[in-house]
């Protein structure tokens, strides 16, 4: 699978839509590789048996014949005595088509259980150990925070990557001092060295390559205190730091218009418009957008005699969401 974890799905998707609709034998397809622990649910096959809507084509791993989404439509294609079905193909790698089958089940159709979710993360965790715990979270459905937990208890280990991917396909390390000791002695060895090629090679952000190099220029160390402090077991709380890589987030500054855009590219987003929760989120950005838009207007409509009030729901909020934010980040 590519390095951009999300983009590589959403064209595992795309390849999938642009598949063309074919009549597949029943017999013919596989469906002993789903992501949910417990097999089918025999209520949601009777009741899509029932209906006499037509149902999406599900879709087909065409090297395996394995059904990555539809192992209920397929049961109840067999119910009703159907000996064909309509049928999409995927024709990318087994490991590609499970990922899939993980993510579609996120989207639509009965939801993967929570057992489903963990056992679908280790065995992507398994698979792709160099994901970092956020990738594998927008996946599953979990926390970044159980990813982590499910990754310490079946897949950490002296083989473990010292890089991570994540969701923007950005390559980070997982000893963030490591990084930058490895940078530092680079710079030292060749002090012309490109801050791409730094970058490249420890696995840090280029700008976490050039705050080492100005840290070496002035004779310190190029590991700061709190990175250290990190590894060796004796940093702060990440979630009232708001540290580490994944939670750098906490850490930016952003405008109005970057908030919008943010947010529109959340309402583009059909894990988030086709289910409840995601819309009631979207509705909850959408009170914040007006914020975004109206700020000005709102601070001069407001009587004197409320501003304070208002002024104390609108940091007690703010804070709450922080607190959601860094577990998030977690």
């Amino acid at each position: 699978m590519g390095t951009d974890v999300l983009a590589h799905i959403a064209e595992c998707r795309r390849a999938v839509r642009r598949s063309p609709i074919v009549t597949v034998p029943v017999e013919a397809l596989i469906a002993d590789d789903s992501p949910r622990v417990s097999g089918v649910d025999d209520e949601r096959v009777r009741a899509l048996a029932e209906t006499e809507t037509a149902h999406p084509p599900i879709v087909v791993h065409r090297p395996t014949m394995r059904v990555i989404d539809g192992a209920h439509r397929l049961r109840a294609a067999k119910l009703r005595g159907l000996t064909h079905i309509e049928v999409r193909f995927f024709e990318g790698a087994p490991d590609d088509a499970f990922v899939l089958a993980v993510a579609a089940n996120a989207t639509h159709g009965l939801p993967l259980s929570r057992a489903d979710r963990l056992a679908a993360a280790a065995r992507i965790l398994g698979r792709h150990p160099d994901w970092s715990d956020r990738a594998v979270a927008s996946v599953t459905g979990l926390s970044a925070k159980k990813v982590a937990e499910i990754r310490r208890e079946y897949v950490a280990g002296e083989g473990a990557p010292a890089v991570r991917v994540g969701r923007d396909g950005r390559r980070r390390p997982v000893d963030r001092a490591r990084g930058r000791e490895l940078a530092g002695e680079l710079i030292r060895a060749d002090p012309g060295a490109s801050l791409r090629q730094i970058a490249q090679v420890t696995g840090i952000s280029p700008s976490t390559a050039a705050d080492v190099r100005d840290r070496v220029r002035q004779g310190r160390d190029p590991v700061p205190e709190r990175v250290r402090a990190e590894r060796d077991g004796h940093a702060p709380d990440q979630r009232s730091a708001g540290a580490g890589a994944d939670g750098a987030v906490l850490h930016r500054s952003r405008t109005p218009v970057d908030l919008l855009s943010t947010f529109n590219a959340l309402c583009r987003d059909p894990s988030l418009r086709l289910t409840d929760t995601g819309r009631a989120l979207l509705r909850l950005f959408d009170s914040c957008a007006a914020l975004a838009r109206e700020s000005g207007r709102i601070v001069d409509s407001i009587p004197a005699h409320r501003r304070e009030q208002v002024a104390e729901l609108l940091l007690g909020h703010a804070e709450l969401s922080r607190r959601v934010a860094r577990e998030l980040c977690e």
